[in-house]
């Protein structure tokens, strides 16, 4: 059965674990996936991708679905202002929504019930109607408030899931530490993957 899964990128520090996330839910069966993204997000990928995360959807989504070599359809990305967008409507939610990374401001107005743009529409959408919301909030230290924003969201169903990579696998890259993140993200979802081996089990080998 076919799930939707919804990404949103905002203006924190941490674009390569979104952009890691959305290649894997890409590449995985039975999944499509609709994409939105704040404007600091755009500025985001420009400084720690060097890539240009344009403001036409259109041409975002032909972009990254020849990135990630998605068949056409996959993929649908819309803009943060588009309000006939289906995850703008609890009449058409999608089975899960991950803000990754997700911004303190990002953060603080989803808890607040703000959706003043689709990113945040979205969360409030997919809250209401009994949805796994994964936020992925890039910051330290945390102040109180961030920490009571979150408890809140976490009370309201939301799953709070900080980018803090472990160790006991050994990482031997930057990437490796990246897809360690991004790996407890899809478990969460139900996605398989093979980005690195669970707990007491092998390790995959480096020819696999």
């Amino acid at each position: 059965m076919k799930k939707t899964i919804a990404v949103g990128f905002t203006g924190a520090s941490g674009l390569p674990y979104g952009m890691r996330l959305l290649e894997c839910l890409l590449a995985a069966e039975g999944i499509h996936v609709q994409l939105v993204y704040s404007q600091a997000a755009q500025i985001v990928a420009q400084q720690e991708m060097g890539f240009k995360l344009g403001s036409r959807p259109s041409e975002v989504e032909t972009e990254l679905s020849a990135r990630f070599n998605a068949p056409a359809g996959k993929l649908r990305v819309y803009g943060r202002e588009e309000w006939f967008a289906p995850l703008a409507s609890g009449s058409n939610p999608p089975d899960a929504y991950v803000i990754c990374p997700c911004t303190m401001g990002t953060l603080a107005k989803v808890a607040a019930g703000m959706g003043d743009d689709l990113v945040c529409r979205a969360a409030d959408v997919v809250l209401k109607e009994g949805k796994k919301l994964i936020l992925v909030p890039r910051e330290m230290p945390f102040s109180v408030i961030h920490l009571e924003n979150m408890l809140t969201l976490a009370r309201a169903g939301a799953v709070i899931m900080p980018p803090n990579p472990a160790f006991y696998h050994h990482p031997q890259s930057l990437q490796d530490m990246v897809d360690f993140v991004v790996a407890r993200i899809l478990d969460h979802l139900g996605v398989k993957h093979t980005l690195m081996a669970k707990w007491g089990e092998p390790q995959p080998s480096a020819e696999a």
